[in-house]
């Protein structure tokens, strides 16, 4: 194709695709139907990860819970049979490790299946300034953070790869997108995990593999425990969201096949702002948003003695 007809059939699908976005806006997009589905979600054993398997679990997916909290994981596996869920199967498995990742995945493609849908939820937090955090505590972030996602996919993909049928699903951050003052080992981690789901999701894409589907997911603070203490300048503008809300946006975003979906929607507007204005006026505007005390008074998640 000569470059005149290329450059018209690129125009031509720009303004017909922004159109489609547009109208999608306001028509709700068709759902699939996740029914029989291995769902797999790591860190299901509490806060998030709970709420999604709750959800699956009234969708009538199989549930394969991961989590390094063997009790919590139990729980969230009696709470999805309560739900309606036929088939749920809990699995201890710490997701910093690879070879344990490896392990435990044979083990559920031998007990349960091909996952089809998989949830890479795992995360941690330090809070800490970089200059204090513990050199192990960093390694750790980006283990489960980021790398865990690495061996899920390896585990997972190729079964995917081999039917032209799955999803991939990463439960990255807003401190994925933009720098955070008091997070800079997690804005790493997250950073590179929205850029690994990206870049695997155009490999896909590049092979023909159109049925296997990719969503990234970047909110602001959701109130699950894991950053207590933190706060909100403009609550009304960027809210601290709950977990409920947010479970049932992430679920309802898969369901759609939603490539990316950031909460609250007033983040799409600062991300794109950050694009194109001058550093000096982002530093004022970043100011002007708290953005460099949201962590002042972190807390964390307070283990149970």
């Amino acid at each position: 194709m000569n470059i005149f007809l290329e450059t018209l059939k690129v125009l031509f699908l720009t303004i017909y695709l922004n159109l489609e976005s547009f109208v999608l806006w306001f028509i709700p997009s068709r759902k699939k139907n996740v029914a029989g589905e291995i769902v797999l979600i790591t860190g299901a054993g509490s806060g998030i990860g709970r709420l999604m398997a709750l959800e699956f679990a009234r969708l009538g997916a199989t549930l394969v819970l991961w989590d390094i909290n063997e009790e919590g994981n139990k729980e969230t596996c009696r709470l999805a049979k309560k739900n309606g869920a036929v088939r749920v199967h809990a699995y201890l498995c710490d997701c910093s490790k690879r070879q344990e990742v490896y392990k435990v995945a044979d083990q559920v493609k031998k007990e349960v299946g091909d996952v089809s849908i998989l949830i890479n939820n795992a995360g941690i937090v330090t809070g800490k300034k970089f200059i204090d955090s513990p050199d192990a505590l960093v390694e750790k972030t980006m283990q489960v953070n980021c790398m865990a996602h690495f061996w899920t996919y390896k585990a997972f993909l190729p079964a995917m790869m081999a039917s032209n049928h799955g999803h991939l699903v990463s439960i990255a951050s807003s401190a994925g997108l933009i720098g955070v003052n008091g997070l800079a080992d997690y804005c790493a981690s997250k950073f590179a995990a929205v850029g690994f789901a990206e870049s695997v999701g155009l490999e896909m894409l590049a092979l023909g593999k159109t049925g296997i589907k990719t969503t990234i997911v970047c909110p602001y603070f959701i109130n699950t425990g894991m950053f207590d203490g933190c706060s909100t300048k403009w609550p009304r503008l960027l809210p601290i969201l709950e977990a409920e809300y947010a479970s049932k946006k992430i679920v309802d975003a898969i369901l759609k096949d939603q490539v990316y979906l950031v909460m609250p929607r007033s983040l799409y507007i600062m991300f794109a702002l950050k694009n194109i204005m001058s550093t000096k006026l982002g530093v004022v505007l970043g100011n002007y948003f708290g953005a460099f005390h949201f962590m002042d008074h972190f807390k964390g998640r307070q283990k149970k003695e």
